[in-house]
């Protein structure tokens, strides 16, 4: 499900079902230098997290994804973040990123991190069945938080 007012409506009423939600970080960095790593990141991350929700949907909300920047990051405060979403029912709040650094955080969030993949020039066929591979290390994950009850 999408943070939109049909997924959303759908949501309300099936809450007991939708126990999950995901929501992607993505570092922006507009430097020359970077600018093109980063859009790649967000194209990976955008397609890996839209692929995840299509595959669980009815089981998993994804919520629009979280932008920061270097500068600001340590100004986020996603432990409050995670606290909305478990008081708007949520039982399990899940991050996603390809920003190594929020793995420091795994003690209090949980964050699933992935390294980059450049979508941008492979063609459908490829680009599916890296998304593919990519879900299956997303699976354990979420199967064993689920578990979890």
């Amino acid at each position: 499900m999408f943070f939109n007012v049909k997924d959303v409506s759908e949501f309300q009423n099936n809450k007991e079902f939708i126990d999950t939600v995901i929501i992607p970080l993505l570092l922006i960095n507009l430097t020359e230098n970077m600018i093109k790593q980063s859009s790649s990141a967000t194209e990976y991350l955008m397609s890996l997290t839209a692929f995840i929700e299509q595959q669980f949907k009815g089981r998993l909300m994804l919520m629009p994804p979280f932008s920061y920047t270097e500068e600001t990051k340590d100004d986020l405060s996603l432990v409050n973040l995670k606290e909305a979403f478990e008081n708007a029912g949520f039982k399990h709040v899940l991050f996603i990123t390809c920003d190594h650094y929020w793995t420091s955080y795994n003690e209090d969030l949980d964050v699933i991190w992935l390294p980059s993949i450049p979508l941008e020039s492979m063609d459908k066929t490829v680009k599916k069945t890296i998304l593919e591979d990519q879900l299956k290390q997303v699976i354990p994950i979420l199967s064993s938080k689920w578990s979890q009850g």
